[in-house]
């Protein structure tokens, strides 16, 4: 198969609206917003709702299929999954909502396009650092157009840089990652979306979550996957085995060190 190294017109589509729906709904909101709890003690903003609502209109003009929202009932959310391998955009309207609140720079706005329960187009866009993440399946990711390829990645696990977010992970793990860590020094600022993207971009150099919800990992995953980068779930070696609405994450761009990371973190569990 010829692998194109463009961005195509329904992905250059998507990014448009993205960027609109950000400048439109969510900036001029930015710490400014009322906001409450859902059941499953997130925060939940009016630029939240505002941006879903903008997004699912304009993704719809462009492909015309159902949308999964982050901010939908869970049941909602299940049933559209559960109707069939048809095709759905998946988004998360601002990835990040605490962030968001307090005025931490670190949210983005996350869209998917899944056929056959695989993501086959996705981006995250920060629009603070008006970066755009983009991929493509068989096309490649790109960064505000650029395409992700050659990056620099720590050469060894001991000299890398880890996003870790130890709240999901077994607590046998996490003693033994915050005791003697393998890596150099860790992060994790709270949006997942973005923690794909920046592995993928060489930012980060090993990624490790303990359970993302299907909008969590959809866009994202696909930027990693389209840069070269790897993934699995603590469970499987397939990373598309895991649960759809639980699903943990090992990752790394470079993928020897890739399997170092997960070599060391399956042995410790």
């Amino acid at each position: 198969m010829t692998r194109s190294t463009g961005l195509s017109a329904t992905l250059k589509a998507v990014i448009a609206a993205v960027k609109l729906v950000a400048a439109e709904e969510i900036m001029p909101r930015y710490m400014k917003v009322a906001h409450q709890h859902k059941i499953d003690g997130s925060l939940c903003s009016e630029a939240d709702l505002a941006a879903q609502e903008a997004l699912t209109r304009k993704l719809q003009a462009i492909v015309n299929v159902p949308v999964i929202g982050e901010e939908m009932s869970e049941e909602q959310q299940k049933g559209l999954w559960a109707d069939g391998m048809q095709d759905v955009w998946c988004i998360d309207p601002i990835d990040g909502t605490s962030n968001f609140l307090r005025g931490l720079p670190y949210f983005a706005v996350s869209v998917a396009l899944i056929r056959a329960g695989k993501s086959v187009l996705g981006v995250v866009h920060a629009p603070v650092g008006d970066e755009t993440f983009a991929a493509e399946s068989e096309r490649g990711a790109f960064l505000n157009g650029t395409k992700l390829v050659g990056r620099n990645v720590a050469k060894s696990l001991s000299g890398a840089l880890a996003n870790v977010d130890m709240k999901r992970l077994d607590g046998k793990l996490v003693t033994r990652l915050a005791v003697n860590p393998p890596y150099a020094s860790q992060r994790n600022f709270g949006a997942s979306t973005l923690d794909w993207c920046y592995t993928a971009a060489g930012r980060y150099d090993v990624y490790l979550h303990g359970g993302q919800k299907l909008w969590d990992y959809a866009a994202g995953s696909l930027v990693l996957q389209e840069a070269g980068g790897k993934a699995c779930c603590l469970e499987f070696d397939d990373f598309s085995q895991g649960d759809v609405w639980q699903r943990s994450v090992i990752a790394a761009l470079d993928a020897h060190l890739f399997d170092e990371w997960k070599t060391w973190v399956r042995a410790r569990q």
